[in-house]
């Protein structure tokens, strides 16, 4: 509570944090609620609602590069504000359109700028905190998943009466969390910085006319961000893996499979500041992608344990397996953002962020289909597997980013060494 009065970033910051809360707590709302809305609501069947979220993932994929690029030209709290604008005119149009042919467009308008917008608090939040956005970042996840929590609370109130009105009282509800976050961005104050974070002193000027670098023709970043894609699995077993797993292989009773998520968000809430402070900097970063190679396979190897298991023993594995899994997503989130930064150019970090935000959307819409048409096809093989899997490309993430830093060092230290030399000169 302490850091949340006075976190990295003063004023700014808090208010940022107060808004993201309030964005995460309507986003909790209409989560826990969508699937039943388009089922019930709009009559779609399952091959229908598969292909809507499929699309709706596919478009959230160019929501970060769109943000990051139209960062080095726009304001950010501007773009951020028009970001919540358009998402509150999107569940509008929920309230009116219930044909499948429409909602398509208005789903995938809806990722879009929803991938956009977590892009941008990114680099907000990048160009505030500064050094100690690692702090900002741990802060930002504790009051995310409390706005999670709230927000599938309401939800549940809604879905027990069941009725349309009470299905669209849920969409105004996430509208409104969309109008609180825009004002409350909009008393923000710009940070300094334009299409790159707060420059530090000695760093060269905006007006530099040294073209910008290019992400997208940097191969050093795009490996960076091809090995963070699969190193974001743990979104997707803890959602998908486990609970399919625990159904039709194992015979713990369905009813734990609400407690996966319920112990992550209390461990996520409890452990995240801990783990952050732990990995703090971008060494400490690489070094905590190592470990969340080793966490992920401890996670598979006890999914390996509750298979065919009875209910005692398969419950206990498998909720053993979501907190190492909820470990693996703390360390994630802190590595994966910090070398995110760390790996970029400092005169061109915008555009770099936006792409390395692809990393989380390309997961979120491949990473079932990996799960259950490869990983879980194979049975328990299938998780040794991917879990020796993710500690070789958590290693191999390490050694590419530590080779990578000591290269940006490079040229830093080159360019501070003249100037060391002509001040003692001077003095």
């Amino acid at each position: 509570m302490a850091q949340l009065r006075k976190p990295p970033g003063g004023r700014d910051a808090r208010i940022m944090l107060l808004a993201q809360c309030v964005d995460r707590t309507g986003t909790g709302v209409w989560a826990a609620a969508s699937v039943l809305y388009f089922t019930y609501v709009c009559g779609m069947d399952a091959r229908q609602l598969g292909l809507l979220l499929g699309v709706g993932a596919a478009a959230g994929i160019a929501g970060s590069p769109l943000a990051g690029r139209a960062a080095e030209r726009v304001p950010v709290r501007w773009l951020l504000i028009g970001c919540h604008l358009l998402r509150l005119g999107t569940m509008g149009l929920l309230l009116v359109v219930d044909d499948f042919a429409a909602l398509l467009p208005v789903v995938a308008l809806t990722c879009l700028a929803e991938r956009a917008a977590k892009t941008l608090e990114m680099l907000f939040a990048t160009r505030v905190a500064g050094e100690r956005r690692g702090t900002y970042q741990a802060l930002f996840r504790s009051v995310a998943n409390a706005g999670y929590a709230l927000g599938a609370g309401v939800s549940a109130i809604g879905l027990a009466v069941g009725t349309t009105t009470a299905y669209r009282a849920l969409i105004l509800a996430n509208g409104l969390s969309y109008v609180l976050a825009a004002v409350l961005v909009w008393r923000t104050r710009e940070p300094r910085g334009h299409g790159l974070a707060a420059a530090a002193a000695g760093e060269q000027p905006a007006g530099d006319p040294t073209p910008v670098p290019s992400p997208w023709r940097d191969r050093g970043y795009l490996l960076f961000v091809l090995l963070d894609m699969p190193l974001n699995l743990d979104d997707s077993i803890l959602n998908v893996g486990l609970p399919l797993w625990l159904v039709h292989h194992t015979g713990a009773p369905h009813a734990v499979v609400p407690v996966f998520l319920v112990l992550n968000t209390v461990l996520v809430v409890v452990l995240q500041l801990r783990i952050s402070a732990w990995a703090e900097g971008p060494r400490g970063a690489a070094a905590a992608v190592r470990w969340y190679g080793a966490t992920l396979l401890g996670s598979c190897l006890l999914i390996v344990l509750a298979t065919d298991g009875g209910p005692w023993t398969a419950s206990i594995a498998l909720l053993a397996a979501a907190m190492l899994i909820t470990l693996a997503e703390l360390l994630r989130s802190v590595s994966s953002w910090e070398l995110a930064v760390s790996l970029a150019p400092p005169r061109a970090q915008a555009s770099y962020l936006g792409v390395a935000g692809m990393s989380q959307s390309v997961q979120k819409s491949a990473g079932p289909l990996l799960l259950t048409g490869a990983v879980m096809a194979a049975g328990p093989a299938g998780w040794l597997a991917l879990g020796a899997a993710t500690v070789g490309l958590g290693a191999l993430q390490r050694r590419a980013s530590l080779r990578r830093l000591a290269a940006l060092a490079g040229p830093a230290a080159a360019g501070a060494e003249p100037a060391r030399r002509a001040g003692v000169a001077v003095g």
